[in-house]
């Protein structure tokens, strides 16, 4: 199976959730949190800064666990839906 190219609009809603997740982190370590969510300390910093992004759904549900972030925010932030950054806690 060929996978399509991302579209911009995707591209862009990969940025917001990673901002999103990069901003829920705060000055929480990266590998800390990578490990918690089951994931490489790289696939995290790629996520964080748009390089890689439409993450899987396991992926995201467990950065939604490991930094106390609820699915459905993080959904609604890719979506574009999202509250303001500072909202996020």
């Amino acid at each position: 199976m060929v996978r399509q190219p991302l579209t911009p609009e995707q591209i862009e809603a990969g940025r917001r959730l990673g901002a999103l997740l990069r901003h829920a982190r705060g000055e929480r370590d990266l590998t800390e949190i990578a490990h918690a969510a089951g994931i490489s300390p790289e696939t995290l910093r790629k996520i964080e800064t748009g390089r890689l992004p439409s993450p899987g759904f396991g992926t995201i549900v467990s950065l939604g666990e490991a930094l106390n972030v609820p699915v459905e925010e993080l959904a609604a932030t890719w979506r574009g839906s999202h509250l303001p950054l500072e909202a996020v806690s």
